[in-house]
């Protein structure tokens, strides 16, 4: 046994003596373990979500543009058009052309073409030269998620080009890592709010669960704020410094996600009252004998309460993935359903493991009506979810073959080991008795009562004695913290009820980190008609993705005007149908005519060719052949000849490999 500090009274070191001496309880030890273990399992699916959400979980991808990307056009068009997956949110910058020395040569606000919300297109100035040019794009999809990127076309011929684009298309790395917390904690707060509130109405309410309840207020709150501040500069891809834009914030509200989240303030403003009632009167009142009194304000905060928690739903649902796509006016309302149903359900879980910590007297009755919610809320968690998996993913190749749906399958995987652990804890709430619950309180009452005295002996010794005084408030609080813990585990089924729902906590808490990705993450259906629609629609694509193949050719035909270049372009260089082109410039980087450009292939190992290129000119510098069939894959010879005179000519050779 310890030794014990010689500075305690008798009756204090008596009283020591006995808790000391008592059997030792193997429930401390076994939480331990299972908080390392749970808290493993979080550290390293945070990792996960922290590594696994990149720039590809984009929502609204560019599925086609006009002029294409790496096109060359004869003449200038007098316009650029985008289109994406879905529709998109347009700003006066979201659409940049720049040419070949990185100038601006859009003009006009980008708008939506033809009345579509998923075009984007902007109007060029007349008379553009020759030369490659820059498309940069930057819109907010309509589940409010930003995605950006960039393309170029040519006038005429390539060109060098000095535009400038940044390679990242995305947010500042600051501004989105603050932007996914909020989110996270905004989420989290949301479930505790509505949680908390129904345990503390229907079942049992207490000290613990009011701190916990207005804890998820505040968290929500504080999470909103920032989201809205954040707004900004998490679609712009502005620094953080971009908080305090007055103007951008304006702009922000104008949007539908800026006034889902000015909307939610207002109802957590709403909330607050709600919950000042719900933990003021209405608790007074739970010893009231005018019970008609009570249930009429009973009835007024569960109306009160539906109306505000349905709108703070409603503030995802109107501005995330179910306010886009098919059945949105169906899913909308489901996505409120299936938060409040995780709100009770998880919400639920922290308010009774806040109980049970602080050894809060709780009976059998109250423990089981919350089992019987939980278990109505995990109904109606699979029925909704069923549909928003169908909804979201579409497909079983996309629930395996997307991000979204490997996700997906990580959340059902989390939910099948929540329900498992959530049927330990019904037995155990079977096996809790109110006379066991009643024992207990009255026990550590009777103790709290006798220490309270032993303290009152010690604090008049020890008065006159600042070491001694010091000594005092340690032994009061080892004494208040040995009550704690004795009426946490004072029996059996108390303990081991505890331990079973805080296991279902801590795997509750990496849900709500899936969760959060999934908002993050493309929708399984949207990613496979994205790939649908760059394959050309095909059911199975089975080309092999190869990259068009362009040769460099250095030619001189003897005098000083016949010193160039040539670039050769075949695309997709695969067998079957080709489109060539043929460049020349001369050693400045400018398109220059010959008086002839001529393109032969031979695959000698099969003793196929020469075969001549039909080529057309079609500009300064600039021959094509729209539709050339190579019959075979191989090593083939390029044979292209340049003459810049009657007399003046030369032939280049190069070895191209096509189609393996």
């Amino acid at each position: 046994m310890p030794s014990l500090p010689p500075s305690l009274t008798r009756t204090t070191r008596s009283a020591w003596t006995t808790r000391l001496t008592r059997p030792s309880r193997p429930s401390r030890p076994t939480t331990r373990r299972l908080l390392s273990v749970f808290g493993a399992l979080l550290a390293a699916l945070l990792c996960a979500l922290s590594f696994g959400a990149s720039s590809a979980s984009a929502h609204a991808a560019l599925t086609e543009t006009d002029p294409a990307d790496g096109a060359v056009v004869k003449a200038a068009p007098s316009q650029v058009r985008l289109t994406f997956s879905e529709g998109v949110l347009l700003s006066g910058d979201s659409v940049r052309v720049l040419d070949p020395k990185g100038n601006r040569v859009d003009t006009g606000k980008p708008a939506h073409v033809g009345g579509k919300s998923s075009t984007a297109g902007v109007a060029l100035h007349a008379g553009l030269p020759d030369g490659t040019f820059t498309v940069a794009w930057k819109v907010v999809s309509e589940d409010s998620h930003p995605v950006a990127g960039a393309f170029t076309f040519s006038i005429g011929a390539p060109s060098k080009t000095k535009a400038k684009v940044p390679s990242a298309a995305g947010p500042d790395e600051t501004v989105e890592t603050l932007y996914d917390i909020g989110r996270y904690v905004a989420y989290g707060g949301f479930t505790v709010l509505v949680g908390g509130c129904v345990f503390a109405g229907l079942c049992r309410s207490s000290r613990p669960v009011q701190k916990l309840t207005v804890g998820g207020w505040v968290a929500l709150f504080s999470a909103t704020l920032l989201l809205l501040l954040l707004r900004g500069p998490y679609t712009d891809g502005k620094g953080i410094g971009g908080v305090f834009d007055l103007g951008g914030l304006s702009d922000v509200l104008s949007t539908k996600a800026g006034a889902a989240l000015l909307s939610r303030l207002m109802l957590l403003g709403a909330a607050a009252l709600f919950l000042a009632v719900l933990f003021g009167s209405y608790a007074r009142r739970a010893a009231d004998e005018d019970q008609g009194r009570r249930q009429d304000l009973a009835f007024g905060l569960a109306f009160g309460g539906t109306v505000v928690s349905v709108g703070i739903a409603a503030t995802w649902a109107m501005a995330e993935h179910a306010s886009v796509g098919i059945q949105s006016t169906v899913a909308m309302p489901v996505d409120v359903v299936h938060l409040l149903a995780v709100g009770v359900w998880l919400g639920g879980l922290a308010a009774l493991v806040a109980t049970l910590r602080a050894g809060e007297p709780i009976g059998r009755t109250a423990v089981r009506r919350f089992s019987r919610l939980a278990f109505g809320s995990v109904v109606v968690l699979v029925l909704t979810g069923l549909y928003q998996s169908w909804r979201q993913v579409g497909s079983w190749d996309a629930l395996t073959g997307t991000e979204y749906g490997r996700w997906l399958l990580v959340k059902v995987g989390l939910v099948a080991v929540l329900v498992a652990i959530a049927s330990v804890s019904r037995r155990w709430t079977g096996r809790l008795t109110d006379e066991e619950a009643t024992a207990s309180g009255d026990e550590a009452e009777a103790e709290e009562e006798k220490e309270e005295e032993e303290a009152k002996d010690t604090e008049e010794a020890a008065a006159a004695d600042p070491v001694r005084t010091a000594q005092l408030a340690r032994q009061k609080a080892a004494v208040s913290k040995a009550a704690t813990l004795r009426k946490r585990h004072g029996d059996l089924t108390r303990g081991s009820l505890y331990r079973s729902v805080l296991a279902e906590t801590v795997v509750a808490v990496v849900l709500l980190a899936v969760a959060t990705v999934l908002s993050t993450t493309q929708p399984g259906r949207a990613a496979s008609a994205v790939a649908s629609a760059k394959s050309g629609g095909a059911a199975v694509d089975t080309t092999p993705a190869v990259d068009p193949i362009s040769v460099e050719i250095p030619y001189n035909t003897g005098p000083k005007s016949g010193r160039g270049k040539a670039i050769f372009m075949l695309d997709p260089a695969l067998p079957g149908d080709n489109l060539i082109h043929v460049f020349t410039f001369d050693l400045a980087d400018r398109p220059v005519d010959a008086e002839e450009a001529k393109v032969t292939l031979t695959l000698p190992k099969e003793n196929i060719g020469p075969l001549t290129v039909p080529l057309e000119h079609v500009a300064t510098g600039h021959w094509s052949a729209k539709s050339f069939q190579l019959p075979m894959g191989g090593t083939w010879r390029l044979a292209l000849t340049v003459r810049t005179s009657d007399i003046d000519q030369v032939t280049e050779t190069r070895t191209l490999k096509i189609g393996q």
